[in-house]
């Protein structure tokens, strides 16, 4: 019962904190430029699909002086996340702008 229980607690735990990492990259997503429809359908495969570590990059991921910071492009979000010098990051955004881009992604629809 206890090894149940302590499952059970994981899992929600898991959930849970799922949840919050997903909330998180959703917000910095839009802070960065993205409309919420963008931010919604991207967040939770970025989530899935990359580290602690890699997430904490996109946090960062801002506009420059003289660069519109706001209502991006799919396209323009990719190509600042490019500076920030992660392939694996850069790859996941970009395949998750071209399915939210192209209604592919289930959070599209």
């Amino acid at each position: 019962m206890r090894i149940v229980l302590a499952c059970t607690t994981f899992l929600l735990a898991a959930g849970c904190a799922q949840t919050i990492a997903e909330d998180r990259v959703r917000s910095a997503l839009t802070d960065a430029g993205l409309s919420n429809r963008n931010a919604r359908c991207m967040a939770e495969r970025m989530v899935d699909r990359l580290t602690i570590d890699q997430l904490r990059k996109l946090e960062r991921v801002r506009a420059r002086e003289g660069e519109r910071s706001t209502n991006l492009s799919l396209a323009e979000y990719v190509e600042r996340v490019r500076r920030v010098g992660d392939a694996e990051v850069v790859a996941v955004t970009a395949s998750s702008a071209g399915l939210c881009a192209t209604g592919l992604a289930p959070e599209a629809r």
